[in-house]
């Protein structure tokens, strides 16, 4: 009876190649620390001998599980959805898949940070758009993985977002411009995610805008609201109520300012001739209604979050806070104030 052929294993191709075990590893599974030179010899020998390497054992020998825990607040949202979207085309053409976690309210939230440990083992978790408060941090630090954030997470992890502060300054900024001096503020918060810092950074752009130019803070054209379209327009209609309303508008993001604008038009006041409105974020909307807005780049945040992930799970050197620029984006909503 024949034997059957022996199977090829990493030790023959180190041997082979002439080099050791951990360094022929290195080089089959394209870890660091390997000279061009000695890689190719690797590869070749392998080559020479038909050898393959086996996923499940190149996982195993690495530490490594080939996914990645993505935790998102909301995933109906159109930043949200933007944002996870480029995170994972980038995971997924690295051949990495993604497990996504929904925490999409406070229930959700305490119930998979108090289960966190427990999760199946990933070789990191990227966290998108939420501030993670500190005991939430010390359980995801229990998981002994890496951990980044993307778009506007407020913990010391490697993170890709904006600058709400300056985001907020280049709204206000030209609505000083313009010369508008009484100017409203749409506040907005996530109810379902607690633990946001207050005031936020858009909110301390108004107020540093305004002294700067050394206009007086004026507490009732402040309102703070839910998230969402329909809180933008209530907002708007207790501004309204003043009894001297503002001429311009500023809210924290274009869906907040669409709906002050759904107010204004059933006013009957004219936009931008009667107030001026503007928003944050550059919604795939705003260009639609001609909104005036501060872009972000939502999906290209994800995408850097992405390759920043990928840069530290090889072990190379990456800058770990990358803040990515916002521009002033000036449509029809507005305008000088009145005469």
């Amino acid at each position: 009876m024949s034997q059957s052929p022996r199977k090829i294993n990493m030790e023959d191709v180190a041997r082979e190649a002439g080099v050791s075990m951990a360094t022929a590893s290195r080089a089959l599974n394209n870890g660091t620390g390997v000279a061009e030179a000695t890689r190719q010899r690797v590869l070749a020998a392998a080559e020479r001998l038909s050898y393959v390497v086996s996923p499940e054992a190149s996982r195993l020998a690495g530490g490594a599980t080939g996914r990645v825990a993505v935790v998102v607040p909301h995933i109906s949202r159109w930043f949200f959805a933007a944002l996870l979207e480029g995170l994972e085309s980038v995971l997924r053409a690295a051949e990495l898949d993604v497990l996504l976690y929904h925490v999409g309210d406070i229930d959700d939230r305490h119930d998979f940070f108090h289960r966190l440990p427990a999760r199946r083992k990933v070789d990191a978790v990227v966290v998108l758009a939420f501030p993670v408060g500190e005991e939430e941090q010390r359980r995801l630090e229990l998981m002994g993985v890496t951990i980044i954030a993307a778009g506007g997470q407020h913990a010391a992890y490697p993170n890709v977002s904006i600058d709400d502060e300056t985001a907020g300054r280049q709204a206000m900024d030209h609505l000083i411009f313009l010369g508008h001096r009484r100017i409203a503020m749409i506040a907005a918060v996530d109810p379902d995610q607690p633990g946001e810092l207050a005031p936020s950074g858009r909110s301390n752009a108004y107020y540093a805008a305004l002294c700067d130019a050394g206009i007086p803070i004026d507490d009732q054209l402040i309102v703070t609201v839910d998230w969402g379209g329909r809180e933008g327009a209530d907002a708007m209609a207790k501004l309204l109520s003043q009894r001297e309303p503002p001429t311009a508008v500023y809210a924290h993001s274009d869906e907040v300012a669409l709906g002050a604008i759904r107010t204004l038009r059933r006013a009957g006041l004219r936009i931008p001739q009667d107030v001026s409105v503007i928003g944050i974020d550059d919604h795939p909307l705003a260009e639609l209604t001609d909104l005036t807005t501060v872009r972000q780049p939502v999906r290209q945040q994800g995408e850097l979050a992405g390759r920043m992930l990928l840069d530290i799970l090889r072990g190379e050197e990456t800058d770990r806070g990358i803040v990515v620029p916002t521009q002033l984006v000036i449509r029809g909503s507005t305008a000088p104030p009145r005469s």
